[in-house]
């Protein structure tokens, strides 16, 4: 029997009204994914006036979205857009650059594609 891993490994550290959040992706992404992420993100800022969230995502074994979860991404980009500062991308592949470039269009922060996790986590946390 094979293991399919796929989903997401969250960390979120709160300090007053800013808020880190560490993502992992794994696998092809589906939308059940979202539906546990996101009541995770929405809590981390519910009570929080002006939030602002600091995002490193680890793309390296991430392999896409499923068509109903790129739309959830979209989504939760859209939903919490005005709230993020900084989003690094650390990943290994030239799709995962492009959507940083095009998720700037939908978020008030940066977010930029890293291929060092040293330069991502020194970038968002600067």
């Amino acid at each position: 029997m094979k293991t399919i891993k796929r989903g997401f490994s969250v960390g979120i550290d709160r300090v007053g009204n800013e808020i880190f959040l560490t993502l992992k992706a794994v696998g092809k992404l589906k939308h059940e994914d979202y539906e546990v992420i996101t009541p995770m993100i929405d809590a981390a800022v519910s009570g929080v006036p002006h939030p602002t969230i600091n995002v490193m995502i680890d793309g390296t074994e991430m392999e896409g979205w499923e068509p109903r979860a790129a739309w959830d991404d979209f989504r939760l980009g859209v939903k919490h857009g005005k709230e993020f500062g900084k989003i690094a991308i650390f990943g290994n592949k030239h799709w995962q650059e492009i959507a940083a470039k095009v998720g700037t269009w939908f978020i008030s922060g940066e977010m930029k594609y890293f291929e060092s996790e040293e330069e991502a986590y020194e970038w968002v946390a600067g």
